[in-house]
């Protein structure tokens, strides 16, 4: 049995009574019932992940899964593929965005280079390459199917190695130019809605630039005919290795009972293949936002997540997961520091009916 074989076995169901516990205890406190809103849904979803009492989070890590994507050939993106390993240094040097933010929340940062281009020789790199980014899926599948499943398991292992170290809420990002392509082409495989709904100008696309990318997207699942009753097989045909690692990492956070932020776009497109490859992960992903993706709303519904926050963000790389890490928190310290009405010595008010 293979590593995503046994990662799958292992993805149980959520605690129903720790969820009822920690719902009693949130209607015990001095506020309206479901006044805090999201808060009480992440608590409800924590308990069920992580048992009741809950106990404050140790140790937030955000896990970047870079790779490039053979369809930039086809004009799709913006800025070139060099990017890729450029921006990678720049989360390491602390430049970036994900940087900045995951600072702010007191995160680590991990990058994972699962199909980067070009050699990425940096001691803090983990090098997990697969392969030298995927084919043009234009012309052909983006990659073989044992490299989609290579894919898969690079993001199981890096689960297991920082669960292993001591995370205990693991949050998504990604990088890699063109990659918002084979992300809208998953999308619209499992989507009945026209492309021009569900595909966006990613990173600064012109008109030009929007309508190459709509063309590569429709060539691509014609030529390749992804199933979508086989994600691992729509993976390999229209997807891209970090997506796959994305998806992988929520598999594996799921089997080791660890909650997962998943960022925008890109790492719902994860978020999506690893739903339809085990629909049980779905209790263990906390969404942050929506994403200023047209098909981003579109991909959260399909999987059956509601975003907490509305930030007009397109920028990827983990920003979004790293500051909803502070609401996830907030949620936690709200059920364990709050006085219940008892507590407090403040009356109750009645429920209208």
């Amino acid at each position: 049995m293979g590593t995503l074989e046994k990662t799958l076995k292992n993805i149980g169901m959520t605690d129903s009574k720790a969820i009822k516990a920690a719902g009693r205890k949130l209607d015990s406190l001095t506020k309206p019932k479901g006044s805090l809103g999201v808060l009480e849904d992440i608590v409800l979803k924590l308990a069920g992940i992580k048992g009741f009492p809950l106990t404050d989070f140790r140790d937030k890590v955000v896990v970047i899964m870079a790779g490039d994507h053979g369809v930039v050939e086809e004009g799709v993106s913006a800025f070139p593929q060099e990017v890729t390993p450029q921006m990678i240094l720049n989360f390491i040097n602390g430049g970036a965005a994900v940087s900045v933010f995951a600072r702010h929340v007191g995160a680590r940062i991990v990058c994972v280079d699962v199909g980067v281009a070009s050699d990425m020789d940096h001691p803090k790199v983990i090098n997990k390459k697969v392969m030298r980014g995927t084919r043009n899926m234009t012309k052909g599948p983006a990659m073989t199917r044992q490299e989609a499943i290579r894919a898969l398991e690079v993001g199981i292992e890096m689960a297991n190695t920082e669960i292993d170290k001591g995370a205990d809420l693991l949050g998504t990002g990604e990088m890699g130019i063109g990659n918002t392509t084979p992300s809208s082409a998953i999308l619209a495989v499992y989507s009945n809605k026209p492309l021009e709904q569900l595909v966006g100008k990613g990173t600064g696309l012109n008109d030009k630039g929007l309508s190459l990318k709509i063309n590569a997207i429709k060539k691509a699942i014609e030529l390749n005919n992804p199933d979508p009753n086989d994600p691992v097989g729509v993976l390999s045909k229209v997807g891209g290795l970090e997506i796959g690692a994305i998806a992988g990492l929520i598999l594996g956070a799921a089997a080791r009972r660890v909650p997962v932020v998943v960022d925008g776009f890109i790492s719902t497109a994860g978020a999506l293949i690893a739903s339809k490859i085990e629909p049980r992960v779905c209790d263990y992903i906390i969404a942050s936002h929506s994403s200023e993706e047209p098909g981003h709303k579109i991909m959260l519904e399909l999987i059956g997540l509601e975003p907490m926050l509305y930030t007009r963000m397109r920028l990827g790389e983990g920003t979004g997961a790293a500051l909803a890490f502070s609401i996830v928190e907030a949620s936690v310290k709200m059920i364990n520091e709050m006085a219940s009405f008892d507590e407090a010595g403040v009356s109750k008010g009645t429920e209208n009916n």
